[in-house]
């Protein structure tokens, strides 16, 4: 049965919102070199808005150059030239009655150098197992200051050029999780340590965007719990949810797993081998023959499939929404109306989010809500998560593109 307010008005920090069900951030790798978004971000997003979402968070937005994802076409909003071009793209998602937010995030370790032109830092100088060119820099005073004010500046740019809110990315195990995490935050000095200490940097971003903006709202999203040895469990992340209301937070949207992890946090019933040995940075140098003869065969035997792969983060969200009075949003393998109209029910969430659904059907909450259909067609398979190391994002249902430099237009979608 759906929920009654499912696809009612509602609201968040004061953006209204058309419904209970959101775009969560997924990068596209759609930007231009500049880092500002372009015609496919705009035909994207407005394809998503006119579909029925009640609010678009965007694919992450860096804020410094160091902090730039490995992953082509990132979002950037680290320079005041961008906003005309991100004022252009708020305008036109607007203009089908859809708010949108920005979301912000630097990547810490998890990024490489020969991307960047500059060594990867953070909190502690400790080596990433999917990033391991390089042992990143460890952050002095200096550049933790720099951090925190360039957050707040492109917090700033993101009011200007007219984005309803942002997002903080403190999930999956990019910069301000890893401050967050014991396991990647080996830090003795005020920065690291207690709970209090590591999450010092995000009460600093925060007290900083709530002096320069007021009440302008800033949302945040975090991972729960991974299984990284010392690294995150939910006591901690109700700590974290707890910490996040009193320094002023207006949502905490509850993921779970870092990138080191592998596919913990886009989780699919089948292991994505293929894609992976035909795009991965980590691969694409090894010949075709060893790969499919050596590789794979040791891929699936040492890499992981999580489980379950639907509604993993509802027990997490649950517990979190218990513990503050903050708007709480869940994410993660929730594709069915029933799904959501669970999570709402049981009191797991005030909003859910969805990602994947997003890929394959722009107009998958239009769908929902005039009951054309009741399940996203999305298989699970992440491809699309994996094959945007070569091209825009798009759904490829579980098949790899004949050649490994993706064409353009070759990704099916269901209709």
């Amino acid at each position: 049965m759906m929920h009654p307010d499912l696809f009612n008005p509602a609201a968040i920090a004061g953006i209204p919102l058309r419904n209970r069900l959101l775009r969560s951030a997924t990068h596209e790798s759609m930007a231009e070199q500049s880092g500002a978004p372009g015609p496919a971000h705009e035909k994207l997003y407005t394809a998503i808005a006119r579909g029925g979402a009640g609010a678009i968070i965007t694919g992450y937005a860096g804020i410094q150059q160091d902090g730039r994802s490995s992953l082509p076409g990132m979002l950037m909003m680290h320079e005041d030239s961008l906003v005309p071009a991100y004022r252009r793209l708020t305008g036109a998602v607007h203009s089908h009655g859809c708010p949108i937010i920005l979301q912000l995030a630097h990547c810490g370790r998890q990024t490489r150098s020969a991307v960047t032109g500059m060594k990867p830092v953070a909190p502690s100088a400790l080596k990433d197992r999917i990033f391991n060119e390089e042992i990143p820099r460890e952050l002095d005073e200096e550049g933790i200051a720099a951090i925190i004010a360039d957050f707040a500046a492109a917090a700033g740019r993101a009011a200007r050029a007219g984005f309803d809110g942002v997002q903080l990315h403190m999930a999956h195990g990019y910069l301000l999780a890893q401050f967050l995490s014991g396991y990647t935050n080996r830090r003795r000095d005020r920065w690291g340590g207690s709970l209090e200490n590591r999450f010092r940097i995000v009460s600093e971003i925060l007290l900083r965007i709530r002096r320069e903006l007021g009440d302008y709202p800033v949302l945040a999203k975090i991972s729960a719990y991974d299984r990284r040895p010392g690294g995150m469990r939910i006591d901690e992340a109700v700590g974290i949810a707890r910490l996040l209301e009193a320094s002023g937070c207006s949502a905490i949207e509850v993921s779970s797993g870092t990138v080191e992890e592998g596919l913990s946090i886009m989780r699919g019933p089948e292991l994505p081998v293929a894609p992976l040995l035909a795009c991965n940075f980590r691969f694409t140098a090894i010949p075709v023959p060893l790969r499919k003869a050596v590789v794979a065969p040791l891929l699936r035997l040492g890499m992981p499939r999580p489980q379950p792969v639907t509604n993993y983060n509802i027990d997490a969200a649950r517990t979190i929404r218990q513990a503050v009075s903050i708007p709480v949003i869940t994410v993660g393998g929730i594709h069915t109306l029933t799904d959501v109209s669970d999570a709402l029910d049981t009191g797991a969430a005030d909003f859910v989010s969805m990602s994947r659904p997003f890929v394959i059907e722009t107009d998958i909450v239009r769908k929902f809500r005039e009951g054309i259909r009741t399940a996203s067609c999305c298989i699970k398979c992440n491809y699309c998560a994996i094959l945007i190391e070569q091209g825009p994002l798009r759904c490829w249902y579980g098949k790899l593109p004949e050649r490994q430099t993706i064409p353009e237009g070759q990704g099916r979608f269901c209709l």
